[in-house]
This record gives structure tokens, C-alpha cells and sequence, in this order.
């Protein structure tokens, strides 16, 4: 069974527009990251013209909140009293 590709765009990802800035990190980290995309036409009163689809893989991955890390966020600091 073959395992299809969604792509979405920012606006259908986010629920709201990207804007410029946003737009152009996640286009750059998709180039650098060799991310396949698509562009979709589109029409409505704010905007008419190509927009860039993403695997919603990778936007799941783009937008996923930060895990601390168990080995360094739990450090503490031991000053000068370290057994070596």
C-alpha cells in the first residue's frame, strides 16, 4: 500500500497567514533540508498568485515545541566540589 504525501501551506498548517517572515525561514529550512515542495495557485481579496505546500511531516517537525534535554536540563552545577 502506498503511503501518499499531504502537503499543506502555512495558511492551512497555521490557520492564519504566515506573513513574509515566517514564510521565508520555513521555505529556507525546507531548501536546506532538501524538503520536497509544491506551490498551489491561489485567488482571494489579500492575495493572488503561487503558494509554497509542504509535507505536513515536516511542518509537524518545523513547529514542534522544543523537548528539554533529560542529560543537560537537569545539570546542576557542582562547582569545585567534583570528585576528579
Amino acid at each position: 500500500m502506498e503511503n501518499k504525501i499531504e502537503y499543506l501551506s502555512l495558511y492551512d498548517y497555521l490557520g492564519k497567514p504566515a506573513g513574509k517572515e515566517l514564510g521565508g525561514k520555513v521555505a529556507h529550512a525546507a531548501y536546506e533540508a532538501k524538503i520536497p515542495t509544491q506551490e498551489r495557485q491561489i485567488s482571494n481579496p489579500k492575495y493572488t498568485g503561487p503558494v509554497h505546500l509542504y509535507p505536513k511531516d515536516f511542518l509537524d517537525f518545523y513547529f514542534e515545541e522544543p523537548k528539554p534535554n533529560p542529560t543537560l536540563g537537569d545539570r546542576q552545577d557542582y562547582g569545585d566540589d567534583l570528585p576528579f
